[in-house]
């Protein structure tokens, strides 16, 4: 009899190493983290990634290999599990794919300021509230050294960041040494959960009106009388200008 304690050690050691897996052999196709959901028959495994058809492969070929592979490994019975290749609904808010994206760049050679900054710009024209990207290591000096960039709002600590921030570390080696990258995309919430949490953030306040006829939109400047209704009907009328009776 398993206890409790260890069925949740094994699962987490379980999904650690398929994740490893997956990151090491579906990396270049825009690999971006993986779900499992196990039911009674069989146990689904359900691969996130940009490039869906390289996943799959010719005539499905690759997905078949590596359920081939994960069978094997972990002893599943001949047809109890099964894989599928889910595309990312965003590229743009995913903190892995853009992680890989970033590592792309730096082993073909861009400069760090360069590929640091596009894969910024590119986050937040995805409609990202904030985005940080920490690349650490040999730079250019043979001192190692951290730099950091960053733009738009971030939050760092409390459970709004646990639930808002996608974060991702990758390594890439180097011909002068290892290179540490930390990408960090702060997520807007999004009503339907594609995009983002569904939960709004603690700190933002709606006003609702009541009634439909607070909001009156103008284009043209309007003057309001501050003279109240009775006063104003009780006024006698203004005379008639002294040109216009000299008229009669």
């Amino acid at each position: 009899m398993v206890s409790k304690k260890q069925k949740f050690v094994a699962d987490g050691v379980f999904y650690s190493e398929l994740n490893a897996f997956f990151e090491k052999e579906l990396g270049e196709d825009g690999y971006s983290g993986c779900e499992v959901r196990v039911t009674p028959t069989r146990t689904e495994i359900i691969i996130r990634a940009t490039n869906t058809q390289d996943v799959l492969g010719v005539n499905g070929r690759r997905i078949r290999m590596l359920t081939s592979i994960v069978q094997k490994r972990f002893n599943f019975p001949e047809g109890t599990v099964e894989l599928y290749a889910e595309k990312v609904a965003a590229r743009g808010l995913c903190a892995v794919a853009q992680c890989e994206s970033l590592k792309f760049k730096l082993n073909n050679g861009t400069a760090v300021r360069r590929a640091a900054y596009s894969v910024v710009r590119y986050v937040m024209e995805s409609g990202a509230k904030g985005c940080e990207v920490i690349i650490s290591g040999k730079l250019r000096a043979a001192r190692a050294k951290s730099m950091k960039f960053s733009e738009g709002f971030m939050l760092h600590s409390g459970n709004p960041a646990k639930e808002h921030i996608d974060f991702a570390v990758r390594h890439v080696e180097m011909k002068q040494g290892v290179l540490g990258i930390k990408v960090k995309i702060m997520l807007d919430s999004d009503p339907t959960g594609r995009l983002g949490p569904k939960t709004p953030l603690p700190d933002i306040v709606t006003i609702l009106s009541n009634d439909g006829k607070d909001e009156v939109t103008t284009d043209v400047p309007v003057s309001e009388s501050k003279i109240p209704v009775n006063e104003a009907a009780e006024a006698p009328p203004a005379e008639a200008p002294a040109a216009a009776v000299e008229a009669h």
